[in-house]
């Protein structure tokens, strides 16, 4: 397995689902190189990180961490890369703000 970071855009919207063992949320994520776009086909199981990818809409930026799973896709055009991850966390517009205001020592309004 590969740790890895990646940032893109939400591709359509993430759905939650119920397995044996709890809770797990899915997205789809569109990741343009210089050449090509991949998608990364997401899965999480923890708690927290289900909460904030299900808050995603289609189209909002994202950058992920967790374990990449590379594979290839057959399309009736030909093979295509895709990556299957892991999420172990999720970073948002929203995060990067509320942590630049806390490094910068302005209080949390979320934290009173």
């Amino acid at each position: 397995m590969i740790d890895g970071l990646v940032a893109g855009k939400v591709f359509g919207q993430p759905k939650q689902g119920q397995g044996k063992n709890g809770m797990y949320a899915t997205a789809k994520v569109r990741v343009a190189t210089d050449q090509d776009t991949i998608f990364i086909n997401v899965i999480c199981f923890n708690e927290k990180t289900c909460t904030q990818l299900l808050a995603l809409n289609d189209g909002d930026s994202v950058a992920l961490s967790g374990s990449l799973t590379p594979k290839v896709w057959e399309a009736k055009d030909g093979a295509r890369p895709v990556l299957d991850m892991v999420a172990h966390g999720v970073l948002t517009a929203y995060h990067v703000t509320r942590k630049r205001k806390a490094v910068q020592g302005e209080p949390d309004p979320e934290r009173r």
